[in-house]
């Protein structure tokens, strides 16, 4: 199902939206952590952002697979591509639960729990953000790796 289109893979097309998306989602997780105030505004952009990036992961781990059959074993990289997912699910549950706090709070309605607990979600989201952060590097650097590494050597650069 996620093997071709137009005769052209669709690994490489689903895997540049997830490199755009989820570190958007990482930034704007970062950044409405840091600043409460914009939890109301930006908030349901970076939720959104988030879930697409999400929803796209197992696209481009499907997608992956089937090129896998095409060209080979990648090595490294599908395995950390299939636990990107696991990352980006605490992300998104994160910054999701980090953005209703605050609407709810906005509209005058008491936060479930205790005090602190808006808190702890806003550093849980930041620490689930970065650890995405790296995972997404670890996935991009082992699939150019995997396509680029016998092709271009440190000679051909200078």
């Amino acid at each position: 199902m996620f093997d071709l289109i137009d005769g052209l893979p669709v690994h490489p097309l689903v895997v540049h939206a997830v490199v755009v998306l989820l570190p958007l989602a990482v930034l704007g997780t970062i950044a409405i952590a840091a600043r409460p105030r914009w939890r109301v505004t930006f908030g349901p952009l970076v939720v959104g952002v988030a879930a697409v990036a999400t929803v796209l992961v197992p696209v481009a781990t499907s997608s992956g697979e089937a090129l896998e059959q095409r060209v080979g074993d990648p090595g490294e990289h599908a395995e950390l591509g299939e636990q990107l997912l696991w990352f980006a699910i605490p992300l998104l549950v994160l910054t999701l639960v980090m953005v209703v706090l605050a609407r709810r709070s906005a509209a005058g309605k008491p936060a479930p729990g205790p005090s602190w607990l808006t808190t702890v979600v806003a550093v849980l989201a930041v620490v689930a953000a970065l650890a995405t952060a790296v995972q997404v590097y670890r996935v991009g650097d082992s699939g150019a790796e995997a396509v680029w590494g016998d092709r271009v050597s440190a000679s051909a650069l200078r």
